[in-house]
């Protein structure tokens, strides 16, 4: 039998992680083996954590996005069916990656349609953002070739999908998809939240019910798209802590994540997002996730009880210079640590950098 591909794409903080995991606990539910493979620019990501956290099969490609490590995404199926046995996969693209359908699923229609079928390609929206990228509202934005590639992801899905629909109130969403409309004629529009789980269903059905339609692939200008990426500051990291007695975890992600945000007003924030995993334990892990400047970071997952030691692991995408992003991580972690008596917490691993410019495995016009 083939196994279904399902990508989910979207911008950095569209929600795409969440939305994952809740798809891939609809499938096992049916009785089906779900396999993911999670991708980003640099390594040591929180996604992967969190999804391996969560009992799934999860592979990683580090180093560049799907387009780029076309072959790396073969052999991340290939060792996911070797260990699980997948009958679907779940591929979850780098943020801030465009043009997946031209070098991901046309290249795995053309070149292996005897081991896939190709569900629709979903591209996820925080509609907050994409309000303000369409000039709906006002608000925080980023400049404009980083707006290109958002713009792109939209115009390359076949289905988009508002995510976090909770957010807006009902005249908002109806703007959101009035605007959208009149941008992308004949695109089909979902309103889902992964995370409340409003009109999953009708989504998931989608996913797992049709293939992607057959169409020419959209243009792209490979240069703006290059100096897009390049205007984004990516860095990871994993923080080692430990306090005497124990801490309160969750207390120390939100004073992390609250420092980092108060020493990056002047730098657009696309998704910073931390994990803390005790050192013992059953491997429950905690997370908080901020997705706009002017957002409050928000803990997605909690830990009971106080904990001694820890490993943390950073993910931070903005507009700004990687340099910047270090010395803001660097600051933030030693202010965290202060304001909790006996607390040591240590840098083990920082890598900070601009994406390179995309260079596709293949890249195919059409489907066929």
């Amino acid at each position: 039998m083939k196994a279904r591909y399902i990508m989910l794409g979207g911008f950095l903080g569209a929600g795409k992680t969440t939305a994952v995991a809740k798809l891939a606990r609809h499938l096992s539910a049916q009785g089906l083996r779900v396999g993911l493979i999670t991708n980003d620019q640099g390594s040591n990501l929180v996604d992967t954590a969190l999804l391996r956290s969560q009992g799934f099969a999860t592979e990683e490609i580090p180093g560049g996005c799907f387009c780029c490590r076309f072959n790396s995404l073969l052999e991340a199926s290939q060792k996911l069916t070797a260990s699980a046995r997948p009958e679907v996969f779940i591929a979850e693209p780098v943020g801030s990656c465009t043009d997946l359908a031209a070098t991901v699923t046309y290249p795995l229609r053309r070149l292996y349609g005897e081991a896939f079928t190709i569900a629709p390609v979903s591209v996820l929206l925080d509609p907050v953002r994409a309000l303000r990228v369409l000039g709906v509202e006002p608000g925080g934005n980023f400049s404009a070739k980083v707006v290109y590639i958002y713009k792109k992801q939209i115009e390359d899905a076949d289905l988009v999908v508002i995510n976090k629909c909770d957010l807006l109130e009902p005249a908002r969403l109806e703007a959101l998809r009035t605007a959208l409309a009149a941008h992308y004629p004949g695109k089909e529009i979902i309103a889902a939240s992964a995370r409340d789980e409003i009109n999953l269903d009708t989504w998931f059905a989608r996913l797992t019910s049709s293939e992607q339609t057959a169409q020419a692939a959209m243009e792209v200008d490979y240069e703006t798209y290059a100096d897009g990426e390049a205007l984004l500051g990516w860095l990871n990291g994993t923080i080692q802590a430990a306090a005497p007695g124990g801490f309160d975890a969750n207390l120390f992600l939100k004073r992390l994540a609250g420092e980092i945000q108060c020493r990056l007003q002047n730098a657009e924030v696309a998704h910073l997002k931390i994990t803390l995993s005790p050192d013992t334990g059953l491997g429950d892990i905690a997370a908080i996730n901020l997705v706009r400047n002017d957002f409050v970071p928000e803990l997605s997952l909690h830990l009971d009880g106080p904990v001694e030691s820890a490993q943390l692991i950073v993910n931070l995408r903005a507009e700004a210079d990687p340099n910047t992003l270090g010395g803001v991580v660097r600051e933030a972690i030693a202010a965290s640590a202060a304001a909790f008596p006996g607390m040591q917490a240590t840098l083990d691993h920082l890598e900070h950098f601009r994406p390179g410019k995309p260079n596709p495995t293949h890249r195919f016009s059409s489907p066929q």
